[in-house]
């Protein structure tokens, strides 16, 4: 299937590791020129270097926080002159979740609430804020939240309370671009191997006195397929979500999980 996605410029947040990365590989293996955002200045610009050369396709760092009110326009502004515009945004920069144990409901402070809602969900709208404009005036974008399966299940009150937020921001973000050519959706991965998973399993695996391949096949039988899906499972389908082909995707979310056993989502 033929994306129709050559010649398209995006902007990815969080986009020097994780899911944010196996988009941004994705996507340029597409033909897509990418901006990689990113706190750590040198990591972005390594992943980025690192893109260019495998696929020939352009591909910058972008180095932010998107916490912040006042770095967000700026850097926005900043990759919009080098690509020459933005057609894609997906947004990928949150501190990530299923590491540790979270805080139960009576250890949540307001700062952490606080903290993560300003990355997650307030980060995700200055980028789509910073973007929109640009969209809206060509006549054609994608807006592509991750966020994250936490907000079905009880366990990670803050968790579920910054993924409901970013479907909430997504819809409204739908609504308010009716007709305009720009459409928003949100991917809720389940847990999903990337760095940090990985780590977080060999770290398991020395805890148990276990092999890493016997502490991964435990997860992996929580799924139905059997597996834990990868970053690249997730960017696949973002591909599509940014593509021409997914103009009937508007507003809704998908759910990635390698199957979610014994449940019912409506």
């Amino acid at each position: 299937m033929e994306l129709q996605l050559k010649g398209k410029r995006a902007l990815i947040t969080g986009g020097s590791r994780g899911i944010g990365l196996a988009v941004a590989r994705t996507l340029a293996a597409e033909g897509v020129a990418v901006a990689l955002v990113g706190r750590d200045v040198a990591a972005a610009k390594a992943a980025a270097a690192a893109v260019t050369a495998e696929f020939g396709t352009q591909a910058i760092a972008a180095p932010c926080d998107t916490g912040s009110d006042t770095a967000v326009p700026v850097m926005a502004a900043a990759v919009i002159a080098d690509l020459g515009g933005i057609d894609i945004l997906v947004n990928s920069a949150a501190a990530p979740a299923g590491q540790k144990r979270p805080p139960r409901s009576g250890e949540v402070t307001q700062a952490h609430l606080e903290a993560h809602m300003n990355v997650k969900v307030m980060g995700y709208l200055r980028a789509a804020q910073a973007v929109m404009p640009g969209m809206v005036a060509q006549g054609w974008g994608r807006i592509i939240s991750i966020s994250g399966t936490g907000m079905y299940r009880p366990g990670d009150m803050v968790g579920a309370i910054r993924n409901a937020g970013v479907v909430a921001m997504s819809k409204n973000l739908a609504a308010d671009l009716a007709g305009t050519g720009v459409t928003t959706s949100v991917l809720h991965p389940g847990m999903t191997r990337t760095e940090n998973v990985d780590a977080m399993l060999a770290a398991r695996a020395q805890e148990q006195g276990r092999s890493f391949d016997a502490v991964l096949a435990d997860m992996a039988a929580n799924t139905l397929n059997g597996t834990v899906p990868s970053a690249e499972d997730m960017a696949n389908i973002v591909a599509f979500l940014a593509s021409p082909l997914s103009s009937a995707i508007n507003g809704e979310v998908i759910t990635a999980t390698g199957g979610r056993p014994g449940m019912i989502s409506y």
